[in-house]
């Protein structure tokens, strides 16, 4: 220990240990346990090891993977709800075969006449129309996923028909799912009782009555045979998930809809498209006209500065805004099916306030309506009227205030519209590709009629024909 007055000696300082930077040390690195860094730096030492053991491990990956997609069937809840469904359909064949032929000692003869007796039942019950009905509900909720498989997004079991029978193929198909559902059930519950009591005998466990009487069961006393015991119940396992998607397979062959009802939903799909189709054209032709009108109509209060000019233009766009409001109150009734009746659509009989409308906007309108329009069949009315409406519209949005011919005219069994107006100058020629003249051709074609549009010399021309019977 040094004195008072002896000056202490002085140690040179430690260099400071030198830490990489923190951008120097990737993510990854840093979280590292010690026993992945001694890894790691003992696979730098012996990198010949290092690449051996990736090699390796990229062989296995690919059994790893189809291992784990052959075994992903077990951890689903449908593949034990298929084999429910099968397991009740040895219910109808397992209580036949305690009445008659019994079973205490059933031999495989027994086992056959157990099986075929209730055909004839199962059959008889096919007859009714809601069985197939009762069938179809089991089926979607026990052989396919659902909420209850973990799986509810899936949609499966949708082609499984849940409507009684319609026809004898209907009775006849059910009939088949109903015979094919009591033998795999009966079979399933043979395989499942025989495998578990195989497993059991392997074990060490003795059976005293095999589910197939004289069945010949390993003796179980040696002690190897014990380490047999899971291949029963693998194989077992494997029975249920064939035997489940063989089930699905066949409820969708012989639940399946029907050519008739397929018929149906396409029927019912096709007239919800019409009606959507309608609906469309429905909002086209009003909503666009009243827009066309009005976009028109203030466009020319603005460039005449006419005090005068703008009441009346004010007064046209209050007028067909009102009308569009009707017609769009009508179509949100059709669509909310309120059960309220909506309101009729406007026929020929209002053709002149359409007519007028058009004139607001600074058309030289001149309309020719002969023959008796009141005999005109309403939806042919109503339809000429969407048709003339679209017309005028085309006319002011692409020609502006052009004069305009109109012509509706009942001629015999025919009723013709025709709306002649000249081009524009300067503006290119239409090809009539828009939706508006589509629509008229596809309401002409529902009628039974026939349209034409396109250039007639210097002017633009539509003429439709429709059919009055």
């Amino acid at each position: 220990m040094p004195g008072p007055f002896r000056r202490p000696t002085r140690t040179a300082p430690r260099a400071p240990r030198r830490r990489p930077h923190a951008s120097a040390v990737t993510p990854g690195a840093r979280r590292l346990r010690p026993s992945t860094r001694a890894a790691t730096h003992h696979a730098g030492r012996f990198p010949p090891l290092a690449s051996a053991a990736a090699h390796r491990a990229r062989r296995l990956r690919p059994l790893a993977s189809a291992a784990a997609r052959r075994l992903r069937p077990l951890a689903r809840a449908v593949t034990y709800t298929r084999w429910l469904h099968l397991l009740v359909g040895a219910i109808v064949p397992l209580a036949g075969g305690l009445i008659y032929p019994g079973l205490s000692h059933p031999y495989p003869s027994d086992w056959l006449v157990v099986a075929v007796l209730p055909v004839p039942l199962v059959a008889a019950v096919a007859l009714v129309p809601a069985a197939r009905r009762a069938e179809g509900l089991q089926a979607r909720l026990m052989l396919f996923p659902g909420k209850h498989a973990r799986a509810w997004r899936t949609p499966e079991g949708t082609d499984v028909s849940a409507s009684p029978s319609a026809s004898w193929t209907d009775r006849g198909r059910t009939a088949l799912w109903l015979v094919f559902r009591m033998e795999a059930g009966l079979a399933a519950w043979l395989l499942s009782v025989g495998l578990a009591q195989c497993a059991l005998t392997l074990a060490g466990v003795h059976v005293e009555e095999p589910v197939v009487a004289g069945l010949a069961l390993p003796s179980g006393g040696d002690r190897w045979q014990a380490f047999l015991a899971p291949l029963p119940v693998l194989v077992l396992l494997a029975v249920v998930v064939a035997g489940g998607a063989l089930s699905a397979r066949v409820a969708r062959t012989l639940l399946g809809p029907s050519v008739k009802e397929r018929m149906a939903a396409l029927e019912g799909r096709t007239e919800r498209l019409l009606e959507r189709n309608r609906i469309a054209r429905e909002l086209h032709d009003s909503l666009g006209h009243a827009l066309t009108l009005a976009v028109v109509q203030a466009g020319a209060a603005r460039a005449a500065a006419d005090p005068e000019f703008t009441d009346r233009a004010l007064e046209a766009i209050e007028e067909t805004g009102r009308a569009a409001l009707e017609d769009l109150e009508r179509v949100l009734l059709l669509l909310r099916e309120t059960g309220r009746p909506a309101a009729a659509s406007p026929g020929l009989d209002e053709a002149a306030r359409l007519l007028d409308s058009a004139r607001s906007s600074g058309a030289r309108v001149e309309a020719e309506v002969t023959g008796p329009l009141e005999e005109v069949p309403g939806p042919v009315s109503r339809e000429a009227y969407r048709m003339l409406q679209e017309c005028l519209t085309n006319v002011l949005r692409h020609a502006g205030p052009v004069p305009v011919a109109a012509r509706v005219a009942v001629e015999g069994a025919v009723l013709r519209l025709e709306v002649r107006n000249p081009l524009a100058p300067g503006r290119e020629e239409r090809t009539g590709s828009g939706s508006g003249l589509r629509g008229i051709r596809e309401r002409a074609a529902l009628l039974g009629g026939s349209a034409r549009t396109g250039r007639d010399g210097d002017a633009w021309l539509v003429r439709v024909d429709l059919p009055l019977r």
